[in-house]
């Protein structure tokens, strides 16, 4: 039932071999889904829950994006399709619950089943938007612009106006310093358009 209702316009023998060979798994927030270098064996959908997606340069790091319900890892998706090695990782940013389609299965699922090959283009098509801004905003915006934009859009994507959330964190996820973040918060707490109080960040 659970993939009907994510994906209605799937072929109800599409919906029948999903049922059949995917898996659902449910993980607790912070848990690693895919290492960079690693060959994925399965390919998720995020049912409910959030999923982010990094990549590393060196001993640096840089979100590239989030995954919602209804919606896979490219990144997955590229490296099981493709049996080449991963180029990102992904991590769960909140409890998850997940449905794991085996890579064997989705490549023959893939050339009898036209609406899943429409989820992945249209997913592959997010991302690449997504990474495409997340690499603008690396080039061309201020740090503060960037650390600002990252709170807001973390409160969208989470749907609360108050994060929880360490200073660390957010140096991880852009890429920068500790330190860079934590002046940088006190400098927007002084423009007023923030909060903090411990680990927690409320946006105004």
């Amino acid at each position: 039932m659970i993939v009907k209702e994510l994906f209605p316009r799937f072929h109800p023998e599409l919906i029948e071999e999903i049922n059949t060979h995917g898996i659902i798994k449910e993980l607790p927030a912070q848990t690693e889904l895919l290492r960079e270098g690693q060959y994925a064996k399965v390919i998720p959908i995020v049912i409910e829950g959030l999923v982010k997606v990094y990549s590393r340069y060196g001993d640096r790091e840089l979100l590239l994006y989030y995954i919602h319900p209804a919606e896979s890892c490219i990144i997955s998706f590229s490296s099981g399709i493709s049996q080449l090695p991963s180029r990102g990782y992904a991590i769960t940013e909140t409890a998850a619950t997940l449905l794991l389609l085996p890579v064997k299965n989705v490549q023959q699922w893939l050339k009898s089943y036209p609406a899943l090959n429409t989820l992945f283009f249209k997913n592959y098509d997010a991302r690449y938007l997504d990474m495409m801004n997340a690499v603008n905003h690396l080039l061309f915006d201020k740090m503060d612009t960037r650390i600002l934009d990252y709170l807001k859009e973390k409160t969208r994507v989470i749907s609360s106006q108050t994060l929880h959330i360490t200073h660390k964190e957010i140096a991880t996820d852009l890429g920068t310093a500790r330190e860079v973040v934590s002046r940088i918060l006190k400098k927007l707490e002084a423009e007023n358009h923030i909060t903090q109080e411990g680990r927690t960040i409320k946006i105004k």
